[in-house]
């Protein structure tokens, strides 16, 4: 897929993060305004890039309402997330950072917009964990029924986000991200000794996936996009097995027999964005109407071309 030439001024916050540095990797060439926003000064190659906005959004909202002046977007990818190198667990006042720093980008937005320079549009990252243990199809007006702790949080941020921006009168899109490829729990969480549950039809966990540079496309076009839906499922059609993902990848792994509580299947029904994509094509370089259906040896491969692959070395 093509990159979008152009992006409108974006503030994305969160850009330290996971998320945020893959984005910056596929949109280096933007000819765009980008903001990215994080807490500590970058160190290294980094230190010396334009765009950085050093700044606490939660401790310094008159910064991060000048940070997003002009600013045709706010992308909010900022807040804690479990696992990564130190597997860690989030505390109760982690969680809650989900709906604090969603609140600071919608008030950041209204003070832009109150001081006359125009209100950006908030798209916040939310997860597919908030369905939780609903039935797919997932469309994004089935009810939730988040269980773990991260799903029960993002879908607080969300209720939170969508009452304070009914107040503001503010435009505000809450991005349900499925599995993206290679900073996910399976192909970025994998070591030596990985296991993975198999339910009683042999097969291994089934989830909606979106490649690495497939998301970075996507959300270039959506915040490209004039109007947008207040709840959007980001992820490309299709489901992917798990264990299909790790022997793709060439990862060996375990199974065990799954748990009762354990979840076989999260498919996120992507309708509504294969068709704001195609609906838009102004909006878009060549991806809208080819989104396409995820296969494990895709994901993979575009993993596998960002680096986001775990060490071969580590087997």
């Amino acid at each position: 897929m093509r990159f979008p030439p152009t992006l409108r001024p974006t503030l994305i916050l969160g850009a330290s993060g996971r998320i945020g540095g893959l984005l910056r990797h596929q949109w280096a060439s933007a000819a765009a305004d980008l903001r990215w926003q994080r807490r500590a000064r970058p160190e290294g190659a980094e230190a010396g890039a334009q765009g950085w906005h050093v700044l606490d959004p939660l401790a310094d909202p008159d910064a991060l309402a000048e940070a997003a002046r002009g600013a045709a977007a706010i992308l909010c990818l900022a807040g804690p997330v479990p696992g990564g190198a130190a597997g860690r667990e989030l505390s109760a006042r982690q969680l809650v950072q989900h709906r604090d720093l969603a609140l600071a980008a919608l008030e950041a937005a209204a003070h832009v917009r109150d001081a006359g320079a125009g209100a950006p549009r908030v798209l916040l990252a939310s997860s597919a964990a908030v369905y939780g243990t609903a039935s797919g199809p997932l469309q994004e007006d089935t009810p939730l029924a988040p269980v773990a702790p991260y799903g029960l949080a993002k879908a607080e941020m969300e209720q939170a986000a969508r009452a304070r921006a009914a107040e503001l009168g503010l435009g505000v899109t809450l991005l349900r991200i499925g599995n993206i490829a290679g900073i996910d729990a399976i192909l970025g969480g994998w070591q030596p000794g990985f296991c993975l549950d198999q339910f009683a039809d042999g097969q291994t966990p089934r989830r909606s996936y979106i490649g690495p540079r497939t998301l970075a496309d996507v959300l270039a076009t959506l915040i490209r996009c004039p109007d947008l839906p207040q709840v959007l499922n980001i992820a490309q059609p299709g489901l992917v097995a798990m264990g299909d993902l790790l022997q793709a990848a060439g990862l060996e792994f375990a199974r065990r027999p799954a748990p009762a509580q354990a979840i076989a299947e999260v498919q996120l029904d992507v309708t509504r964005l294969i068709g704001l994509l195609a609906a838009q094509p102004a909006c878009a370089a060549d991806l809208p109407a080819r989104l396409p259906v995820a296969t494990a040896a895709d994901l993979v491969a575009e993993a596998r071309a960002l680096d986001l692959l775990p060490d071969s070395r580590s087997r």
